[in-house]
């Protein structure tokens, strides 16, 4: 094992996330309908577009079931979007198994217990700062950032920046 997460970071080919608690702030607007809406930060998103088109791999994992986060990845370029997810595990190992990944080359970030047992896995466990004591506990690196207010970007632009990766091409936006 590494003595920083430090060292993990030039190994990292794909970023695996969940999205309520990490790209939210865990707040959810209830609406007519029944749809929740969430707030999301534009600097993780734009990490996030940025890490797809320098060739990392990025899959959300969720057991939220909105549409709108569906469409919201998608237009960042993630193609790989799970909702409704009861078992994270089992998504994590099919993820692994279909890009031919290793577990030390997956940063996983999630906030709350059903993200345990993979941050267990992943090469690289992230969390962020108002994460549930639980994840806390099993976390090589917990962002000085809350869910919601940009510790995806903070954690991607860590890596993307060891990887001499960080730089924006002309035709990106939010």
């Amino acid at each position: 094992m590494p003595n920083s997460y430090k060292e993990v970071l030039p190994n990292i080919k794909a970023f695996i996330f969940d999205c309520d608690g990490v790209f939210t702030d865990s707040t959810v607007l209830l609406l007519p309908g029944g749809e929740q809406a969430r707030t999301m930060n534009v600097r993780d998103g734009l990490a996030v577009q940025m890490a797809v088109n320098k060739g990392f791999h990025v899959a959300i994992i969720t057991g939220g079931k909105s549409t709108l986060v569906r469409e919201r990845f998608v237009g960042l370029g993630v193609k790989d979007v799970y909702l409704k997810i009861k078992n994270k595990m089992e998504v994590f190992d099919r993820i692994l198994a279909d890009k031919g990944l290793q577990p030390e080359e997956v940063m996983y970030m999630g906030d709350d217990l059903p993200d345990v047992a993979v941050l267990q896995k992943a090469g690289l466990a992230c969390c962020p700062k108002n994460s549930a004591v639980e994840v806390l506990e099993v976390a090589q690196y917990i962002s000085p950032m809350d869910g919601g207010k940009g510790c995806v970007r903070d954690i991607v632009e860590q890596t993307m920046r060891v990887q001499n990766k960080w730089s924006l091409s002309n035709e990106q936006s939010r």
